[in-house]
């Protein structure tokens, strides 16, 4: 039986002493991980300084990221500062990556916005040289976007072989690359190509539980090992999930992105997930929805 598992996203905070206190509510609320975003835009910190503050506020709060945009960033620039956190934090890292998406973010830093193919390349090609990093050995690389040549990291992580990696996956491409290479997936809505948000074509219970059978049939045997999560954009006694516009309300019931009804239902729901999907890791990804889980969390975190 797989451990359940919950995250909680946070985004910012008035000054250092809110965003230490609010780490700390996370970690005595018993989530396991806290989670900052990676966007250029909008009212949000920057992840890395962000958890390095947040891992030096707790004791026991894993940080991670939900997750990192590969295309703002050289990966031999980034190995070394996840290496770097992982070693401050006292290894409680946890990596998260993803392609990068959203089109105001690259418009806004004037950023070419690949089409999809591309990014997910760049992206194969970046965990390569992240994990041949990590390893300590003198690494070299050659690919179609990125080139190292006898590189040794130091520092290493603290965590071995690295901290857990997990990667976010709408598309079928992503999906399978998650299930081959990740520790931890995300399964989440197909972003449309255009990066102009998610694509409610591919939403419901069917294209959920499709996205987890692909996961098993390509992760093989190390599928046992892979721990498969969503975020939760809604939580209670409310309507319809009111994470995206109102047209794509719909294409998110039926899935574990919505969780709606008493704390019972929800705690029944989660079990659900896990004793019949093997879903165990739930990010709450709205902060106004952390009081309505603390209860679901307090149920369910030690089972």
């Amino acid at each position: 039986m797989r451990r359940f598992r919950f995250g909680a996203v946070v985004r910012e905070a008035g000054s250092g002493r809110e965003w230490a206190d609010l780490a700390r509510r996370v970690e005595g609320a018993g989530f396991d991980v806290l989670l900052v975003p990676d966007h250029l835009v909008g009212d949000r910190f920057a992840p890395l300084p962000a958890l390095t503050a947040a891992a030096c506020a707790t004791s026991r709060l894993r940080v991670g990221t939900l997750v990192l945009a590969n295309d703002f960033r050289q990966p031999a620039v980034l190995a070394k500062e996840l290496a770097t956190l992982d070693v401050l934090s006292g290894g409680r890292l946890e990596i998260g990556l993803g392609t990068g998406w959203m089109a105001a973010d690259y418009e806004a830093a004037g950023l070419a916005l690949r089409p999809p193919g591309v990014r997910v390349d760049r992206l194969e090609e970046a965990i390569a040289v992240l994990k041949g990093l990590w390893s300590g050995e003198e690494f070299s690389f050659s690919g179609a976007h990125h080139t190292l040549r006898d590189m040794r990291l130091r520092p290493r992580p603290v965590q071995r072989p690295h901290p857990p990696l997990l990667l976010g996956a709408g598309g079928p491409r992503m999906v399978r690359l998650a299930a081959r290479q990740a520790d931890s997936v995300n399964l989440a809505m197909r972003v449309r190509a255009d990066g102009r948000g998610p694509d409610p074509r591919d939403g419901g219970a069917g294209a959920f539980l499709a996205k987890l059978q692909s996961v098993r049939e390509a992760a093989g045997n190390r599928y046992d090992r892979l721990e498969l999560g969503t975020s939760v954009v809604e939580v209670g006694e409310r309507g319809p999930a009111q994470a995206w516009s109102a047209a794509d309300r719909p294409s998110l019931e039926g899935t574990p992105q919505v969780l709606l009804g008493t704390r019972r239902d929800i705690v029944d729901q989660l079990r659900h997930w896990r004793d019949e999907h093997d879903v165990s890791y739930f990010v709450v990804h709205h902060e106004r929805d952390l009081d309505a889980f603390i209860p679901i969390v307090e149920e369910l975190a030690a089972s």
